[in-house]
């Protein structure tokens, strides 16, 4: 089964954090765990809950691929950057 990652994410604090991030996520980490972006380009309407305005849906071949990348050494190497890049919340779902 699929495993995906939901990844939702507040107003931008740091732009050059952001720009590094998404620079050793989708050139390196992605690749290597066939990474799809399945929603996130678009709009966002938060209809219950804390605004999150920038929301991802990422798609991988299986669940353990998805806990793989997360616990990959070079991904959380990166996890500093991304939290100056903005406040986020992500979890790690199973797909059916």
């Amino acid at each position: 089964m699929a495993g995906y990652w939901i990844v939702k994410g507040g107003p931008i604090k740091d732009q050059d954090a952001l720009t590094a991030y998404n620079d050793i996520f989708f050139t390196s980490i992605a690749r290597r765990y066939k990474v799809e972006v399945i929603a996130g380009r678009g709009q966002v309407e938060t209809v219950e809950g804390p605004d999150f305005p920038r929301q991802l849906i990422l798609r991988f071949n299986s669940y353990e691929a998805a806990l793989a990348c997360y616990h990959d050494a070079e991904y959380q190497a990166s996890l500093d950057l991304a939290a100056r890049a903005c406040d986020r919340e992500m979890s790690i779902v199973e797909g059916l």
